[in-house]
């Protein structure tokens, strides 16, 4: 099996210093199956070609196997297309020799390993289960132009007709990072035949390599139920962990950052995060939970808060956390200031007891991007399992949007927001949350009022009934 990766990015030969693979490289090592072979075709200033190909052992290969996986039937374990077609296996190969690659990550090169460069793929012999097309709705939305031609069972003989396999050809201007995981997850996809034991292991390796971009894709469910081998109750637990990471994507109400009629372009992102960073010091607290950091805004206005000890950015997207490290400028932080900081993955959706314990828990502008159906598992872990002495809640107010320049009223802000609460819907969610869980709601509204839609952003502070307003987050834990 054969996989090309080509760029005539000027000097092309920068591709080495993305795939930690100096031109001139010949490298072999063993792999699942076989063994694999890196080395270069072709490397000057105009164009650099990097070749991976696999060479499997069919009974290497069957050593093992359970009973009833593919090719699990006579000799069709040894006589198989594994040796020449590209699948799964081929992905394990690419984790294996693009491992640093595939983090997105170059030392020498590290601006380059973040930009889009001209890139040429090709996989000759890719088995497709679903025809010539289906390559176009896998990688067409993620900005490839592709062309997969379907492959004759054998060009001497028209009359048998179309094989399965497709040579499959992309080219688009894509960070290596992003091409490398799109080939990841979506050949074995294509292939629709794993070939190794399928365990929830594999749930956890969809999200974390392909999340960044599957979260948002058209094709996610057919993915994810190709990926995991039909298996539904891990396809249904990769779809939910990809619906509540909320990654942003393009689209209509991404274009340009929201702004208010008549406001002079003023960033309503900027009050919201002052307004939080406000009730941080009016409310005492000095170990806080930004549930939901994203790319770590507000982490970097709260590290500015000297009364805080403890500062933890949470958030589902690796990816995610990547970007705060990197806008926070980690490496760079002194020792006393590190241990101030904290980046953990995590969902809002499971228990996690590194979460335990803290004075306050912000969700700015988190909760509309839970699915409805997993929002009373959200509850239940951040007022019933969390229970931070305090929790501070931002959200879109539905009614105002018709006043921001772009929208129409009943339009939602954001392509990836579930729902949206008008004024009424918020506070009666806060009052049922307090009684279900002995919290007190004070509500407060971010932004200029307007006299009809009221303020753009709502927010309530949320704290905890059982325990005093001077109450330390030792008494919390204790309580909690």
């Amino acid at each position: 099996m054969l996989l090309t990766i080509t760029t005539t990015y000027s000097p092309a030969t920068d591709l080495g210093y993305l795939l930690h693979k100096q031109p001139g490289t010949v490298q072999s090592l063993q792999v699942a199956g076989g063994q694999a072979h890196f080395f270069y075709s072709q490397a000057d200033r105009e164009r650099c070609t990097a070749v991976l190909m696999v060479e499997v052992d069919p009974v290497a290969l069957v050593r093992g196997r359970r009973a009833g996986a593919p090719e699990a039937f006579g000799i069709g374990q040894y006589v198989n297309d594994r040796p020449y077609a590209a699948s799964s296996l081929l992905a394990v190969a690419m984790r294996r020799v693009f491992s640093t690659a595939l983090a997105g990550r170059s030392r020498e090169r590290p601006a380059l390993a973040g930009a889009a460069i001209p890139l040429e793929i090709r996989v000759p012999a890719l088995p497709c289960r679903g025809g010539e097309a289906l390559p176009e709705r896998f990688f067409g939305p993620l900005g490839w132009r592709v062309e997969a031609k379907e492959i004759a069972l054998d060009e001497a003989v028209p009359s048998w007709g179309l094989s399965q396999y497709v040579d499959l050809s992309l080219y688009g201007d894509i960070p290596l990072q992003d091409a490398l995981s799109h080939l990841y997850v979506l050949l074995p996809a294509l292939d629709d035949a794993k070939h190794y034991w399928v365990t929830d292991d594999e749930v956890d390796k969809l999200v974390r390599v392909g999340g960044r971009w599957l979260a948002t894709h058209p094709e996610r469910q057919l993915i994810a139920s190709r990926y995991l081998a039909h298996q539904r109750s891990m396809a249904e637990s990769a779809v939910g962990r990809l619906e509540e990471m909320g990654v942003p994507g393009p689209g209509p109400a991404d274009a340009q950052p929201l702004t208010l009629s008549g406001a002079g372009g003023r960033s309503l992102a900027v009050e919201r995060r002052a307004a939080v960073t406000s009730l941080v010091q009016e409310l005492g607290a000095r170990r806080v939970l930004d549930l939901g950091c994203g790319e770590g805004a507000l982490l970097q206005d709260l590290m500015r808060i000297r009364g805080l000890t403890e500062v933890v950015g949470v958030d589902l997207s690796s990816r995610m956390l990547e970007m705060a490290a990197r806008r926070l400028r980690l490496e760079q932080m002194s020792d006393r200031q590190r241990g101030r900081i904290g980046l953990v993955q995590s969902s809002i959706t499971y228990r996690d007891a590194r979460l335990r314990g803290y004075d306050l828990a912000v969700l700015m502008e988190v909760i509309e991007h839970v699915d409805p159906a997993r929002l009373a598992a959200a509850e239940r872990v951040v007022f019933g399992y969390l229970r931070p002495l305090s929790v501070v809640v931002t959200t879109p107010n539905r009614e105002f949007n018709g006043q921001f320049l772009g929208l129409v009223t009943g339009q939602l802000r954001h392509h990836d927001h579930r729902f949206e609460w008008s004024r009424a819907e918020f506070r009666a969610w806060a009052t049922r949350i307090s009684s279900t869980f002995g919290y007190r709601a004070q509500h407060r509204e971010v932004g200029d009022l307007h006299p009809e839609a009221g303020a753009p952003t709502q927010l309530v502070v949320l704290r905890r009934a059982d325990v005093g307003s001077e109450a330390s987050a030792e008494a919390a834990h204790a309580t909690g």
